[in-house]
């Protein structure tokens, strides 16, 4: 099983900000050290409901 990867407020925030400007996941993906695409998509989907965490 992987570990799992707490990411800090600001990164998930950094993440979303990057998003809305157009800029590709991969690139976020990259730029930031997200793992994967899929938990880059929770974050906006939180976002989007005015949720910051479960």
């Amino acid at each position: 099983m992987a570990t799992r990867v707490s990411y800090p407020m600001e990164i998930k925030m950094k993440a979303v900000e990057m998003r809305l400007a157009g800029i590709p996941v991969k690139e976020v993906m990259d730029q930031l050290c997200i793992k994967n695409k899929t938990q880059l998509k929770t974050w906006m989907r939180w976002y989007r409901n005015g949720e910051t965490h479960r």
